[in-house]
């Protein structure tokens, strides 16, 4: 008995050590930690209890046999996070380059099992070169049985996969229909095919940083959500995302304790420039809304025309989507319509209540957009909102001019609160573009066309250009002081936080793809 005692404790220790010492020095110099390590710092001390240990791959063939590794390439288990259980596999890149078989398929299948079951989020922290070669169809077939889970895992917990090293092929599949992506920096790469492939079949020659690194997928593609320096920096990012979430789509994330004190925000007043084509950053409207300190933005290099991300309100986790006017002047374009629309559903996947900052011209013109599907895009914005049955609270700062204010959690689509600042201007369109329409007879047959059209531009302006008008037929609910906003919020959102609403009974809607 105690040899068999000593034998397993030795098989214990060769897993723990991930393949060999050698290994792990190698995992060093790249600078990444080894699957053991990025687990040791993420969970809370001691709380993590591994699964799968002393599993090992099943193949025969290529002299496989003689290469055997415990736990056969992936780390797997569950523990806390901040007092709160997750599960979490981590590849191992010691083991096989982090190659994904049927037998390490099946551990990280067993776990998001395990998660459905029991309500809580899965972390994957993936490093792997991708389908064992020497399994054939046993390991596309694991990566399909994960590619299921994470469909049927969408929605019912949240799901955060970080990359850390190399991500190619079908492996690419599994991050993309998670939650939320996190990239680390010149360590890691994600795409479809390598830069070989690509210089054989289009004779591009690109790095494997320039094809499919952080910094691409965070600015051109908006595939990863988060880019972090170093592997410690993508953990501590794990862990304020999961600080902002419920631990299912039955929760509400837990609420921070918070003392009402004096709410009104004197930054705000005046945050508005008189000339209504200057700029300003949303974020300052935000930072003087929100506890301090407590925003954190998603996807913030890419689509910088909108501005996404969670925050706290008097200790309550909520969802933000604003207008950014020092891009594009705020624009709705093809990648902000998809980067929102996005966002607004995990929100309402797992009950947090959403806060729109509203300061929009309309949608981008031009060919390029008309061609890319800013039709299907902006849609599918729309439908993002028009589905949420979260509390939904909108504040418009200043332009909510055409079909973007209707997209933008207007009313009409279900919002539940619709507030404007003094300086929201609710129209058609512009007061100058509304105004040579309107008035183009009378301007052509003017003595001095520039002299009416200002006129007619100060009429139009007069009539239109505020929120009193909408304010009238109950589409804006109040028109507010700046200062008072937050303090209108935190009643507002308190107000809704029973908030109950039920979509017609059906499968599923067909949302626009």
């Amino acid at each position: 008995m105690d040899k068999k005692l000593e034998l397993l404790q030795s098989k214990i220790a060769e897993a723990h050590m991930g393949g060999g010492e050698n290994r792990i020095e190698k995992q060093h110099e790249k600078g990444k930690l080894t699957a053991r390590e990025r687990i040791h710092f993420l969970m809370d001390e001691g709380s993590f209890e591994e699964i799968g240990m002393l599993v090992t791959h099943r193949t025969k063939e290529f002299d496989m046999e003689k290469h055997r590794f415990l736990g056969d390439g992936v780390v797997t288990g569950y523990g806390t996070v901040n007092d709160r259980l997750v599960y979490v596999f981590a590849q191992d890149f010691t083991v096989f380059g982090g190659s994904l078989s049927e037998t390490h398929a099946e551990k990280i299948c067993k776990i998001m099992d395990l998660a459905m079951k029991n309500g809580a989020p899965v972390i994957g922290l993936n490093d792997s070169g991708g389908a064992r070669i020497q399994e054939g169809v046993r390991s596309l077939g694991g990566y399909a049985d994960i590619f299921y889970r994470n469909v049927r895992s969408s929605g019912v917990v949240p799901q955060i996969s970080a990359v850390m090293g190399p991500c190619a092929g079908g492996a690419v599949y599994s991050p993309a229909m998670t939650d939320f992506t996190i990239m680390v920096e010149h360590t890691s790469y994600m795409f479809v095919t390598g830069p070989n492939v690509v210089k054989t079949v289009t004779n591009e020659e690109v790095t494997s940083e320039e094809l499919g690194g952080a910094h691409t997928h965070a600015t051109k593609s908006g595939v990863t959500h988060l880019t972090a320096s170093n592997d410690i920096d993508c953990i501590k990012k794990i862990k304020m995302l999961l600080s902002y979430m419920p631990q299912n789509c039955e929760e509400k994330t837990p609420r921070l304790p918070y003392q009402l004190g004096e709410e009104t925000r004197e930054q705000l007043t005046g945050i508005i420039p008189e000339n209504a084509h200057q700029p300003y950053d949303m974020r300052d409207v935000i930072k003087g809304i929100v506890d301090e300190g407590s925003f954190f933005e998603i996807h913030e290099e890419f689509a910088e025309n909108i501005v996404v991300g969670f925050s706290k309100l008097a200790g309550r986790s909520i969802g933000i989507v604003g207008n950014q006017p020092m891009s594009l002047a705020g624009v709705l374009d093809v990648n902000s319509s998809r980067k929102a629309a996005r966002f607004v559903r995990f929100c309402d996947c797992f009950n947090i209540p959403l806060l729109v900052l509203e300061d929009v011209p309309g949608f981008l013109p031009g060919t390029d957009q008309e061609w890319n599907g800013i039709i299907v895009n902006g849609a599918k914005l729309l439908y993002a909102f028009s589905e949420a049955t979260v509390p939904r609270v909108t504040v418009i700062t200043r332009k909510a001019y055409g079909g973007a204010y209707d997209v933008m959690n207007s009313k009409h689509i279900g919002a539940d609160m619709n507030f404007a600042w003094p300086s929201a201007e609710i129209a058609v369109m512009g007061a100058k573009g509304a105004s040579e329409i309107i008035f183009r007879k009378e301007i052509k047959e003017s003595d001095d066309p520039a002299a009416m059209l200002a006129q007619k531009e100060q009429e139009y302006k007069e009539l239109f250009a505020n929120p009193y008008t909408a304010a009238e037929r109950g589409f804006i609910d109040e028109v507010i002081d700046p200062k008072d906003t937050r303090r209108k919020l935190i009643k507002a959102f308190t107000m809704l936080e029973n908030k109950v609403e039920r979509l017609p009974r059906k499968k599923h809607g067909n949302v626009p793809l």
